[in-house]
Formats: structure tokens, sequence, C-alpha cells
């Protein structure tokens, strides 16, 4: 334990350091220090890899619709892999019932979440009409998953419980027919809000409360490292998520922190004059080209984690997870 706390430090040394010669500021609408850790936490839960997150995903599902399925063979994770497909990567997919969901998680503001969606289904709908062999150019109509797409917003803006997207919101010029339409409906998950889902569904309450008391540490000044741990040991205490964040501690711990250290990285790029929105996305697709290339290389299994963090420029702890995620998956 102490040896990875160790760890854990002296990665974000190296990145502080790296940036210790830029002067830090604040930029309207980015709540830069607490975004992703939410966005990799949910991801975990839900993905689907095992039983138990099956269980849960199911939960989830059957809590947003009403349903009350109880064999997690029903479900069909289709989620796209990162490996595959860089930059565009979707939190979680599945098929149920028919249906195609998509679920996102969010912790900004977004309004172009229509787009978005609607680019991460035509790649869904690629690989499902690849897998059933349908001929899309024949004369028969073929029969495809109906679309659901769900965005649980978790951040720091003020938002109504439920808000709904829609693609030709962003059209330049309006269009009112209807004709060409995508939505995506957003879903409060913040305290105080939706709080009967949460009710309905014990993972998403567990999640929800796990990252309520991060945000709480926070604002009480506390170092992320010392706000994430004492939010775990509640988590442990409280038997959350059937033990799954003791299991997972140092997992969980590690990856927080890799993300505060990426997020401090970015915000600061940012402050010496990398807002430009083109300066973002190259350095988010840098980042997710870093993480593709680091999970290549270890399934390849021929150089050490630390020479893979050396070589793709990551965190050591954030290539042991991808390690142990590799393990787990095969």
């Amino acid at each position: 334990m102490k040896k990875k706390t160790k760890a854990i430090k002296k990665n974000r040394t190296k990145m502080q350091d790296k940036t210790a010669k830029i002067k830090s500021t604040t930029l309207p609408g980015i709540d830069a220090t607490k975004r992703s850790f939410r966005d990799t936490l949910f991801r975990s839960i839900y993905s689907g890899k095992d039983d138990r997150s099956k269980r849960w995903l199911l939960s989830l599902y059957n809590a947003l619709s009403d349903k009350n399925y109880t064999d997690i063979s029903a479900l069909e994770i289709t989620t796209i892999d990162d490996v595959i497909y860089v930059t565009m990567k979707n939190d979680l997919s599945f098929l149920i019932n028919s249906e195609m969901h998509l679920f996102e998680q969010q912790s900004t503001v977004n309004p172009n979440m229509p787009l978005r969606g609607l680019i991460y289904f035509s790649q869904l709908y690629q690989k499902e009409v690849a897998k059933r062999n349908l001929d899309i150019f024949g004369r028969a109509r073929i029969k495809i998953p109906s679309p659901k797409f769900v965005v649980f917003y978790n951040g720091k803006q003020e938002q109504d419980d439920i808000v709904k997207y829609r693609l030709s919101d962003l059209f330049e010029v309006k269009d009112e027919s209807g004709e060409f339409e995508w939505t995506a409906t957003v879903i409060n998950i913040n305290k105080n809000h939706n709080e009967s889902l949460q009710k309905k569904c014990e993972s998403l309450y567990h999640y929800c409360v796990f990252v309520d008391r991060v945000k709480a540490n926070l604002d009480k000044r506390m170092e992320p490292e010392d706000a994430i741990n004492e939010a775990v040991d509640f988590a442990i205490k409280g038997n959350f998520l059937d033990g799954y964040f003791k299991e997972q501690r140092m997992n969980i711990v590690g990856n927080l922190l890799t993300e505060f250290n990426q997020e401090d990285y970015d915000r600061n790029r940012r402050a010496e004059g990398f807002e430009d929105g083109r300066a973002l996305g190259r350095s988010e697709g840098e980042r997710q080209n870093a993480i593709a290339n680091a999970k290549n290389l270890l399934k390849l299994n021929k150089l050490s984690a630390e020479e893979i963090a050396d070589c793709c420029s990551l965190p050591l702890e954030q290539v042991l997870a991808l390690k142990d995620e590799i393990l787990i998956m095969h």
C-alpha cells in the first residue's frame, strides 16, 4: 500500500514539475479538476465485463425503463473498443429487447451530445449490420434495433432533472420539418435530483453518493488523494456495490489520481494559451491514442509496464490499471 501510494505521489510530482512554470487560472465553464474521475468509475461499474457488472447494468436499465428483467443473458454488450476506434469511444452500449442503448456519463454541460450520439450509433449499426449479414442494398426492408440514448449528468452547473438536446438545434439553417432528428436525453443524477431513479437502482445510488462525497471533500480544499481515499473508506464502510470498492481500491484510487494529473496538465496547457477548441481536441485525441498504443504494447507482452509508460508518456499507475483491465478481459 505504501509503495503504491509512493508511486502515485511520484507521478503527480512529475506532472506538477512539467507545469510548475505555468500560471494556473480558472477558465469560465471548465470544471477542470473534477471532470473525468466520474466517467472512468461509471464505465467500470456498468461495463458488463463480468456477471456482477451485468447485474448492475440490468438494474439500471430496469430503473430507467420500468422493466423487471432478471436474466443477465438478455444483455448483449456492444460498447465500442477504444483500441479500434480511439477518437470516438463511448461509455457503454448494449442490446436488449430489440433496442440499442447508449449510456454516457457527463460532468460538463454539452448540447452537442445528439451529434456525438449520431456518430456513435452509426458505428454501432455498422457492426450490427455486418454481424447479422444484413443487405442494406436489397429491395427487402431490413429490421434494426431501435436507438435509445441516455446521458447521466453530475456536473457542477445547475441543470433540470431531465433535459432533451436535439440534433436540429445544431443546424445552421433552421429546419422544423422533423425529417432529420436525433435526441439525447440528459438525466441529472446530482444530489436532490431524480432521487426516485436512484431509489430504484442501488448501484446508481452508491455511485452517486461516492461521487458526491469526493466533490464535498474537494470543496473542503482537501488534496485529491485525500479526498478520494476518504470517500473510498466511506464506501467500504457502507459496503457500497457489494464490496467493489474494497476489492478494487488500488485501481480506483490509482485511476482517479491519474485522471486528476491529466486534468491538471490539460488545465495548465489551456492557461498557457491552448484554450482554442481545435487544440483541445488534439490534446484529447493524443491522450486516447497513447492509451490505445499502451494497450497494444501490453498485449504483445514484450515490454515492462515501466517501459510502456515511458514510451507512451503515460503515468505508470494508468498503465498498470490498463494491464489489469486486459487481464480481466482475457
